[in-house]
């Protein structure tokens, strides 16, 4: 029955599935639908990390190469997903030693992003992230084009 309502009434599943663990009742309990659950859920965590940083990554190239453009609204994106990241990894710190492949991943979009909004070509943007991690999450780092 388990298997079914995983299928058909997910809520009512979950709820089902966390009083039988609660009970002590492994048995009954849909292990492997579950552990594909508590993976999943890592994989959001590291998902949600990237989306910030792209957010996060996109705005500070927006800030280096379309100074014209710079305003509060950027201003307070860019503090806002510092915020949002540091967070997210106080939450989640075993993500901390994915940061280099999370920072690749979320700058090659940030770099599409940065793109769509600003009409600058992405060739214009560096290839590889040109700040470090602990650069973009500095209060005082403000790009400037070199």
């Amino acid at each position: 029955m388990s298997g079914n309502l995983y299928e058909t009434d997910f809520y009512a599943w979950a709820n089902e599935q966390a009083a039988l663990l609660r009970a002590g009742k492994l048995s009954a309990a849909d292990i492997e639908h579950i552990a594909e659950e508590i993976e999943s859920m890592g994989k959001t965590e590291k998902r949600e990390l990237i989306s910030r940083l792209k957010v996060l990554l996109m705005h500070l190239l927006k800030w280096q190469f379309q100074p014209a453009g710079r305003c509060v609204s950027w201003q307070l994106t860019i503090k806002e997903q510092r915020r949002e990241v540091a967070d997210h990894l106080s939450d989640n710190p075993s993500l901390k030693s994915r940061l280099s492949e999370t920072m690749e991943n979320a700058y090659g979009v940030a770099i599409i992003a940065a793109a769509r909004e600003t009409s600058i070509s992405e060739e214009t943007f560096p290839a590889e992230c040109p700040w470090s991690f602990d650069q973009i999450m500095d209060a005082g780092f403000w790009p400037d084009q070199h």
